[in-house]
């Protein structure tokens, strides 16, 4: 989900946060201050009091008390910067003195008021698998806005969605899972038909080893939603789950794959998004969005999901459950290509590109340089003579799909210089052995200066011997894996029939469900078992 920002945290009685704070350095008592704050806030007076109820319960840190309560950050803090000298501050958490925790539960009749508990009505052995499956996770990736859930919320979202919807031998997609609602449905929805699809490859491989070791049936994919789906994700889906960057512009985005994603009938899509109560022109700009592209809002679920940060908007979001018209679709398939969000990534992030980028990548590959074109890896590339792309916007994966996709004979690529794939020898190195079959590199660091770095991909020379069966499948990165490597090995041989073939991938193939995919959609370990697979 959307990385929001959060502010500094307070001190106990410290009345710096704004508000009512100056109550608290003032004759105006602290109980006085919280009950002028409650009324201040009118309809939201309840977020007050739910704060205070955790406050006389038990020592909470800060965040504890905006996961708990789904109340901002800001509101958090103007509560403790009212209640100023009535708070204990020990070890970093906060608490009403116990002094006076009879006046603040009579005062403002917070024993009326129920503290929610996330974890009440979940099952212990699923909640302790999720804790673990989130922990041995991947950190979460700012430059990919990610913000993670708890693991009673992505297993709250399984056991809803089980619970509301029929699933048993339905599709489910998860739109991008840092989260790992996947592996929630996995446990509590085993009939349910589960795929998942993310940019990111440390997500994949977590999910893969998960699902290996549990048995679960999860089929993983990769794409940047930027450059299009998968083919085989297109109509397929009966329902998409998704908790995309809370930016207008991320929810139209994640909004249109889904709808491309939806199969017709009775599909549905549910979508996390949060705004703060302080920002409601932001959240009416996503609900427009939706509108937009056709959706009907079925529900809204307040609160439904619980984050490790967001604090601006409480760490909760609400649960949006989509019903698409006979219009989405056609909607959907109009739209242009879309932006991830706002922030480094973001395909219009490089901005104008300086003149000695064209030029340098032109020295690297010995032939003029026009303009750095744009990356897309959605169909083959099929420049035949020397050409450059600007990847200077790539989170990672990026630089590993162009070389699949091109077809040229000799192709630069200019990056960031701090490219995970150049960083380092040994990722060079893994880099250099994927391709090798297709492609020589020459990685150049540093290059025309400090921000940027140079790769130079050249085929092998006519005078090779003849392609090997990984070189034959990474010219056809595009076509159905289990195809290509067929005719890959009849290629290779001259006499082995169809049916042979056939048989022999079967024996070969590491993950038998990726023979319907193409190459270009696997994650990037898989890319690598694949190719290891075929030497």
């Amino acid at each position: 989900m959307d990385n929001a920002p959060s502010s500094s945290a307070p001190s106990a009685g410290n009345p710096s946060s704004g508000g009512p704070a100056s109550g608290a350095a003032s004759d105006v008592p602290p109980i006085e201050a919280v009950r002028e704050l409650r009324a201040e806030q009118g309809l939201l007076g309840h977020q007050v009091r739910r704060v205070l109820a955790e406050l006389t319960t038990a020592a909470r840190s800060l965040d504890e008390l905006i996961r708990r309560t789904g109340v901002s950050r800001r509101t958090v803090e103007q509560v403790l910067a009212a209640a100023g000298a009535d708070v204990d501050e020990r070890g970093g958490a906060f608490c009403i003195k116990d002094s006076l925790l009879p006046l603040y539960r009579r005062e403002l009749d917070l024993d009326a008021l129920p503290v929610v508990r996330e974890e009440s009505d979940l099952d212990a052995g699923a909640l302790e698998a999720m804790a673990g499956f989130v922990a041995s996770g991947p950190r979460p990736e700012s430059a990919l806005d990610h913000v993670t859930a708890t693991p009673e919320t992505a297993l709250r979202r399984a056991m809803w969605l089980r619970d509301h919807y029929d699933l048993d031998g339905r599709k489910v997609l998860c739109l991008g899972d840092h989260d790992l609602t996947s592996l929630a449905l996995a446990l509590v929805a085993p009939s349910a038909e589960v795929r998942v699809v993310d940019l990111d490859e440390r997500v994949l491989r977590h999910i893969d080893s998960v699902a290996a070791e549990r048995g679960f049936p999860i089929v993983t994919t990769h794409a940047d939603l930027r450059f299009g789906l998968p083919p085989t994700l297109e109509g397929w889906a009966d329902a998409v789950f998704t908790d995309p960057p809370y930016t207008p512009e991320g929810i139209g985005l994640f909004a249109t794959r889904a709808a491309e994603c939806l199969a017709p009938g009775n599909g549905r899509l549910f979508l996390a998004y949060g705004c703060s109560p302080r920002t409601p022109a932001l959240g009416w700009k996503v609900q427009q969005e939706l509108m937009r592209l056709g959706f009907a809002f079925e529900a809204i679920l307040p609160q439904f999901n619980r984050y490790y940060g967001a604090q601006a908007i409480g760490s909760a979001s609400d649960l949006y459950v989509c019903l698409p018209t006979a219009r989405t679709r056609k909607l959907a398939l109009r739209q242009g290509q879309a932006i991830y969000t706002h922030g480094p990534q973001s395909v219009e992030a490089a901005g104008d590109t300086p003149e000695a980028l064209p030029q340098a990548a032109a020295e690297r590959l010995g032939a003029p340089v026009a303009e750095l074109r744009r990356a897309s890896w959605a169909r083959p590339v099929r420049e035949s003579g020397p050409v450059a792309f600007d990847l200077r916007a790539d989170p990672g994966p990026w630089l590993l799909r162009m070389l699949l996709a091109c077809g040229a004979q000799k192709v630069a690529f200019v990056l960031g210089n701090n490219h995970p794939d150049v960083t380092s020898e040994r990722a060079q190195s893994e880099l250099r052995d994927l391709v090798a079959a297709k492609y020589r590199l020459a990685l150049h660091r540093s290059t025309p200066d400090g921000k940027h770095a140079i790769v130079v991909a050249e085929r092998p020379g006519t005078e090779a011997a003849e392609e090997s069966a990984a070189g034959f499948l990474l010219q056809r990165v595009h076509g159905k894996l289990g195809n290509v490597w067929r005719e890959a090995l009849i290629a290779g041989s001259g006499d082995l029939t169809k049916r042979q073939a056939r048989e022999k991938v079967a024996e070969l193939a590491p993950h038998s469900r990726d023979l319907e995919l193409r190459l270009i959609d696997l994650p990037r370990h898989r890319i690598a078992d694949v190719l290891r697979a075929m030497r």
